[in-house]
């Protein structure tokens, strides 16, 4: 009899443990790592979509990673590629100013999901890091040179280590209506 191999979310954590970010079920920063799936619902899925949240999607798998350190301006490009404007500032901007809302159930497709702060690098301590739902439990973030698809549990476990993760509407304009 075979063993099953690790689960995604069980090869993060052995990851994260490995490289002295997580102790038993909290990360070095005092955040707790959840282990269940969370309580709060289920975030909306693709096909519940409006045609602005998957136009905003499409957008976004059109845009070009910008660079190193330049997930916020990703974000806002593809959101300007909409014709609503530009919204601008780095992710802890974007995070203090649209995302307020930490429960699952209100993340729709089209959202920007974001942490003031991560660990990943050293600009990430300053200016935290943002990505989009993509609807279907995925974020998409432009990551050096390249867009990212990630499992929504994987991005809100690896990304809250030192913040909470919350989300919102980019320039407040909920594209769910």
């Amino acid at each position: 009899m075979t063993a099953e191999p690790p689960s995604s979310e069980d090869r993060l954590r052995s990851w994260l443990q490995a490289h002295g970010h997580v102790q038993g079920n909290r990360s070095r920063w005092g955040r707790v790592i959840p282990t269940e799936p969370h309580p709060t619902g289920v975030p909306q899925p693709l096909m519940d979509a409006s045609a602005l949240q998957r136009r905003f999607v499409a957008c976004a798998h059109a845009t070009p990673a910008p660079g190193p350190d330049l997930c916020a301006s990703w974000v806002e490009q593809a959101f300007s590629r909409l014709g609503f404007g530009v919204v601008l500032g780095d992710a802890a901007h974007l995070y203090d100013s649209y995302c307020h809302h930490i429960r699952l159930n209100e993340l729709k497709v089209g959202m920007i999901v974001a942490v003031s702060r991560h660990p990943f690098a050293p600009q990430g301590r300053i200016h935290g890091h943002v990505g989009l739902y993509a609807g279907d439990d995925t974020i998409l973030d432009a990551v050096e040179d390249q867009i990212r698809t990630t499992p929504l549990s994987l991005w809100l476990t690896a990304y809250g280590l030192m913040s909470e993760p919350r989300w919102g509407w980019l320039g407040s304009m909920d594209l769910s209506l």
